[in-house]
């Protein structure tokens, strides 16, 4: 099969992780023997973004600037690779993405297939407020998320509850599947050596490291780890908290911590490279995952979850959406929101070791089982072959 993939955001920006997934699904359907081209739209468009090929993924860079010039030359190319294609699949509503992808498949006649990740509109509001510029653009999104479902021939969902959104907005259940994240089994597993991180960050061996891995912005709740961790150190003073991650709340996050008293107890590490994420998770004595219980959270897929779990981690989580699912049974989930919970969720973990062993096999096993893209892959390629068997 010939499958061409459609990612508004940048394969080679730390900045924008958001293509993990994307990228991870292209190379599972390599793996399989199908052709994949994979079109991404860079932070910057220059002379350094000339196509190349990754892993057997032709990777093709478009334009993403806010002009109709950008604009009809993307949906131009588009509709050319759609021609070459059998199946056209885009991820996310972002509109210069999107609606070429639309278009294309329509003009071309070929199969389209929706990848609905996250309710956009509703974290667009969570991290930018709601006053008239980002009013407007959160009612574009809004209307995007509501009618891409119908255009398109198929919808996969990496939630129960986009899901339920879905089959609300009128797409048939049998056109709906199931794909969350998942982890890459290789990259992230148990035993790898994470000495180097704890070097880096001053933690000595006579110290536990408990590790928070994601973004930085209103939807993600950090400041219940920091706000966990206080409580914690009052408990403990062995306990050192690594935040990876970037974010516009970076700052906000870090005077918290130093309101706290927690400066040389909170480490912040920035943006870090994919491919070093699985040294973090194995300095870890335990990894977190925080939420508040909100619309946004609901209809989450975490993918920092899955990766915990893939390198056999004692994890703890806030109990919404996805997670129990994700983690009941392999891991310790608290009420969401509520950062005393959180920190005695950690502090019963650190404090258990035996327990925290044999949550990090289970969770090992449930990634192994489900949380994988070798599965949300095999669960896509299904959803393409209901589509691609119609007459166009």
């Amino acid at each position: 099969m010939k499958i061409l993939l459609i990612h508004p955001h940048d394969l080679f920006d730390k900045s924008e992780p958001w293509t993990i997934r994307i990228l991870n699904l292209a190379k599972e359907f390599v793996k399989e023997g199908h052709k994949v081209k994979l079109c991404y739209f860079p932070v910057l468009l220059n002379h350094r973004y000339r196509g190349t090929v990754l892993s057997g993924i032709d990777c093709i860079p478009l334009n993403r600037a806010p002009n109709i010039f950008a604009f009809v030359k993307n949906i131009r190319r588009i509709i050319l690779l759609a021609q070459w294609s059998d199946v056209v699949h885009f991820q996310k509503c972002h509109y210069y993405a999107s609606l070429p992808a639309v278009l294309a498949a329509y003009l071309s006649r070929k199969p389209l297939h929706y990848d609905w990740d996250d309710w956009e509109e509703k974290i667009w509001y969570e991290s930018c407020g709601k006053g008239v510029r980002s009013r407007f653009i959160g009612s574009s999104f809004k209307l995007l998320e509501r009618f891409l479902p119908l255009l398109a021939d198929s919808t996969s969902c990496a939630s129960n509850c986009l899901m339920d959104l879905a089959e609300k907005f009128g797409v048939k259940k049998e056109f709906i599947s199931y794909t969350p994240v998942g982890a890459d089994l290789d990259t992230f597993r148990p035993g790898l050596n994470g000495e180097k991180v704890l070097k880096k960050y001053g933690i000595t061996k006579n110290e536990y490291l408990i590790l928070y891995i994601g973004q930085l912005h209103g939807a993600q709740y950090v400041d219940l780890l920091i706000r966990a961790a206080n409580i914690i150190l009052h408990e403990r003073a062995d306990v050192k908290f690594l935040i990876t991650g970037e974010g516009f709340l970076e700052k906000q996050l870090y005077r918290l911590a130093e309101d706290l008293g927690l400066r040389h107890k909170v480490i912040f590490t920035g943006a870090v490279s994919h491919k070093e994420i699985p040294f973090y998770i194995s300095a870890a004595d335990v990894c977190v995952a925080p939420f508040k219980d909100t619309e946004v959270s609901r209809c989450k897929s975490p993918l920092k979850i899955v990766e915990y779990m893939a390198s056999g981690k004692a994890i703890v989580a806030s109990d919404v959406g996805e997670v129990h699912k994700m983690l009941g049974g392999v891991g310790l989930l608290v009420p969401s929101g509520d950062y005393h919970a959180l920190a005695k969720g950690m502090l019963y973990l650190l404090n258990h070791k035996d327990l925290s062993s044999k949550l990090g096999l289970a969770a090992r096993k449930r990634a192994e089982d489900k949380f994988n893209w070798s599965s949300t892959a095999r669960n896509l390629l299904s959803a393409y072959a209901k589509i691609t068997a119609q007459p166009r």
